[in-house]
């Protein structure tokens, strides 16, 4: 007869297996990675196949979003556009009505025929000199005193020129001068480079100019390198002290020369007042003033409304300061006389 209650298997025995099981697979574990990745690479497709859905429904959500994202950036640009195309039937109009007043005046206008966005390559870390490397040379036309701004004004001009590459001398250092002229009343000044990238100075200003902070400076066209009305910088401090001839008076550049990435080549036009370096001498060789052969000296004298006259001179390619302007004379025997050079004043 078999008995009712069977004994099975103790708990020291169960233990005693256990522990022989763990260190067992503490001792093996080392050599079970051939395994472990075997049964991975195995497994890793069923693992794809169930995150899928996930997988399918984020990207679909994501997609969706996006969708919308674009629709609202379309409609925005739309707006944006119109806006846009208003504006430049305004400034289309402004543009005619100018040309217009410019044609009634008999002044040239000053527009530059080509531009070329070019990229900055290295930035000088001399604290004596300021200045940078652009990624277009001779090859792409870029001369020697060629204008260089960015979107918010004057940044300097090109000083040396390679095949590939060329060096803009920042209008903040030390050597580089800049003719300008004050928007309210059209004063005229010089800007001289301090050594800081967010000053410039303006030397040798009478106290009685009438000059105040806040004041535009922009560019006035004179010296034959920049054209005229491109901003350059806005006065900051007027100071007059006991005992100086001269007010001290600092202004802030407007283009951000401290973070300059892409600059904007300045081409003048070919009837414009602003001649390419290798030209400036032709046109006072091409018309000398016209005289009957008389020996009368005399000159002609000033009237309400002249035009300047600016005797061109041959710049120096490896100076940043612009080319000092005088005024002319002429012979008043002559009938008509051409002028040497006009400067939009």
């Amino acid at each position: 007869m078999k008995p009712i209650f069977v004994r099975g298997i103790s708990n020291q025995f169960r233990l005693t297996l256990a522990i022989i099981l763990s260190v067992f697979l503490l001792v093996a574990n080392h050599r079970l990675d051939p395994v472990r990745q075997s049964l991975a690479s195995v497994f890793s497709p069923l693992q794809y196949l169930a995150s899928a859905p996930g997988v399918v429904l984020d990207w679909s959500s994501e997609s969706f979003a996006t969708r919308n994202m674009l629709a609202l950036q379309n409609k925005e640009l739309l707006r944006q556009q119109l806006l846009m195309s208003e504006r430049l039937q305004r400034f289309e109009h402004l543009r005619q009505e100018n040309e217009r007043l410019r044609a009634l005046l008999g002044s040239p206008a000053y527009l530059d025929s080509r531009r070329m966005v070019a990229e900055v390559l290295e930035v000088a870390s001399d604290p004596f000199h300021q200045y940078v490397v652009l990624n277009h040379g001779s090859r792409s036309g870029v001369f020697v005193g060629q204008p260089v701004v960015d979107a918010q004004g004057v940044v300097g001009q090109v000083v040396q020129v390679s095949e590939m590459t060329s060096r803009v001398l920042l209008l903040s250092d030390v050597s580089h001068g800049l003719p300008v002229r004050i928007t309210r009343n059209d004063v005229r000044l010089v800007a001289n480079g301090t050594g800081e990238l967010d000053e410039i100075e303006l030397r040798h200003v009478a106290k009685s100019t009438d000059i105040r902070v806040g004041d535009l400076l922009v560019t006035s066209g004179l010296g034959n390198r920049f054209p005229e009305g491109y901003p350059v910088a806005r006065v900051m401090e007027v100071l007059t002290e006991d005992g100086q001839s001269y007010a001290r008076v600092t202004a802030q550049p407007l283009a951000a020369l401290d973070r300059i990435r892409y600059l904007l080549l300045i081409w003048p036009a070919s009837d414009s007042g602003v001649t390419l370096p290798n030209q400036l001498v032709a046109p006072a060789a091409d018309h000398p003033a016209v005289t009957d052969g008389s020996n009368t000296d005399t000159t002609i004298p000033a009237v309400k409304t002249v035009t300047p006259q600016v005797k061109l001179t041959t710049p120096d390619t490896n100076a940043a300061k612009p080319v000092a302007s005088t005024p002319a004379t002429v012979n008043p025997s002559a009938e008509t006389v051409r002028p040497t050079t006009e400067v939009n004043q």
